[in-house]
């Protein structure tokens, strides 16, 4: 088990060796609440245009999901990220290239996809890595960062008309600036103070997509001669029965499952894209935790992943035509015999169905929610490597793995921060559509580019037709160029607040954002964030009415990348 000593060096090192020199009078140019890649992004811009700059953490731990275990970069095309965010993988590379950061791997021995030879940046990464990484940029700039303190969500914004004066945590402390940032992934500093939102998925029609709202079935949508499958992957084998007593539906549906249908494809619901928790696992025994059962361990939760497996026909290494041929989830290799693993299959990592409440819960509810998606993760994974239920060959290959006793502060190897893939989504002025990700439609005030495919994680469980258990959700589109991002997409309404700017949860319909949502492109809509606020104070006006050349010539002159060039 993990030493209480590197627990606590691994605390201090990420809360301690950082020590900022706090405002007394708690006034700067610019406030950030939320201390995520995007948060951290728009703190050094902020810094390297001169302005007084204070970055707000909730946690203990900044970086969000770049150092709570999403090593595995997805962006795509990689040419269009640049500023702050590249040098934060350029930065990462350098890391790498010192022989004394490889522990318990030779550097030789270690090779990824996304690391191609030749390149100035690395894409892979230990959450240990971009934590100290994230650390050393920091410690360059002019930033105050403080930690644990957490927004007031009754009344916490004080305004005078449009504008953020101030704003006070749960503490008391309270923060003024001339402009605010909000770069959580739940938006919590732009519902407080009245802006426009919305959580869940829109109907097609609203916006005239053909992706979004719900999508149960295989329908093969051509999309600019791409093809998106949209039940195939993440799902059941055939012939997967639903009821606690197989057969009787009187015995009521296993956990997990809604009653009636899955609803008319392409209608708008309040349902969200699954989250998990993007595991850091090992098998390098010095520095393995073996998989524990939680104590609240329920076997029915997993009745389905059971009955998935015995529902094979033929080899278990043949039940699904991708992936790993024997567990369900991808294991991405990161430096030092490390993993970021995700969600893969019918049954896996995702709680799917069981985040809908998370976007606009209290703190309290949503450290239920994260509890409860830790607790089943964990019986996930013991229940994989040790249950008899489950494939010999399955439990050989599972019990190899566990989490690392150098990563988290948590003695179990986990980490707190889950994948939030979706909370509320900003409604301004512009809404980001699938009709941007084709490039349909193409805007005039870039900041930035996207270059994922639409993707979107599953969003619920139901009995079909046939009376089996399916996933409905799951949206791959894959295939267009990249695109720009408008710059009105994370400004709100004038009308509702002029300083403040939102780059993480940005105005986007639930698919254009299920391409949008990628750390390096959090990044770069941080820096953009924090050079326009910058403008917004030198020019004394709102954040809609800045001279967008000016942004445009600031963003190229710090190395942003605005178009696309094939």
């Amino acid at each position: 088990m993990i030493s209480q000593k590197n627990i606590l060096l691994l605390f201090l090192f990420s809360f301690f060796l950082y020590t900022p020199k706090i405002n007394s009078q708690n006034e700067y140019d610019i406030v950030i609440y939320g201390g995520t890649s995007a948060g951290i992004s728009a703190a050094i811009q902020a810094s390297r245009m001169g302005k007084s700059v204070i970055l707000i953490e909730p946690t203990r731990r900044i970086g969000g999901l770049t150092t709570g275990g999403l090593g595995a970069t997805d962006i795509g095309n990689k040419q269009v990220i640049g500023g702050i965010s590249r040098e934060f993988y350029q930065s990462i590379k350098k890391f790498y290239d010192k022989q004394e950061n490889w522990k318990w791997q030779k550097k030789e021995d270690y090779s990824q996809a996304r690391n191609q030879s030749g390149e100035d940046a690395m894409w892979t990464f230990e959450p240990s890595a971009a934590l100290k990484v994230y650390v050393e940029m920091i410690n360059k700039e002019n930033i105050d960062l403080i930690y644990e303190e957490r927004l007031n969500r009754k009344n916490g914004v004080k305004k005078e008309g449009a504008k953020i004066v101030e704003i006070e945590m749960e503490s008391g402390k309270s923060y003024k600036g001339k402009v605010f940032i909000d770069a959580t992934y739940e938006g919590d500093l732009m519902a407080v103070t009245g802006v426009s939102y919305t959580v869940g998925r829109e109907p097609n029609k609203q916006y005239g997509e053909t992706l979004n709202g719900i999508q149960a079935n295989d329908i093969g949508i051509t999309i600019r001669g791409t093809v998106s499958k949209n039940s195939v992957h993440h799902n059941f084998i055939d012939g997967v029965d639903p009821y606690i007593v197989k057969g009787n539906p009187s015995s009521g549906l296993l956990p997990f499952i809604v009653k009636g249908g899955p609803g008319i494809d392409g209608s708008g619901d309040k349902g969200i894209q699954a989250y998990c928790f993007r595991m850091t696992l090992t098998d390098a025994p010095e520095n393995r935790i073996p998989f524990q059962k939680p104590g609240n361990y329920n076997e029915l939760d997993y009745e389905l992943l059971f009955r998935n497996y015995e529902a094979a026909d033929g080899p278990i290494e043949k039940m699904y035509p991708y992936g790993d041929p024997l567990v369900p989830w991808i294991n991405s290799k990161m430096p030092n015999r490390k993993t970021d693993t995700n969600n893969q299959k019918g049954f896996s990592t995702d709680f799917i169905g069981q985040n809908w409440d998370y976007p606009e819960a209290s703190y309290e509810e949503r450290e239920k929610i994260i509890e409860r998606h830790r607790s089943y993760q964990q019986g996930l994974m013991w229940t994989l490597a040790y249950h008899p239920r489950i494939p010999k060959k399955v439990r050989d290959e599972v019990s190899k793995w566990g989490t690392c006793k150098d990563e988290y502060e948590r003695e179990d190897g986990w980490q707190q921060q889950l994948y939030v893939r979706e909370a509320r989504r900003m409604i301004s002025d512009y809404v980001m559509t699938q009709k941007n990700c084709e490039g349909i439609e193409t805007v005039d005030d870039p900041i930035g580019m996207a270059a994922y495919g639409m993707d979107s994680h599953q969003v619920k469980r139901y009995v079909d037709a046939n009376g089996f258990v399916q996933n409905e959700g799951n949206v791959e589109a894959h295939g267009f160029p990249p695109y720009p991002i408008s710059y009105k997409s994370i400004v709100p309404h004038k009308s509702e607040c002029s300083n403040l700017l939102v780059p993480v949860c940005v105005s986007a319909s639930h698919i254009a954002f299920g391409s949008i949502r990628m750390e390096p492109v959090f990044m770069v809509l941080g820096q953009s964030a924090a050079s326009a606020a910058s403008l917004s104070i030198d020019n004394n006006v709102e954040v809609q009415n800045i001279n967008y050349l000016t942004l445009n010539n600031l963003l190229l002159k710090d190395k942003q990348v605005l178009k696309h060039i094939p």
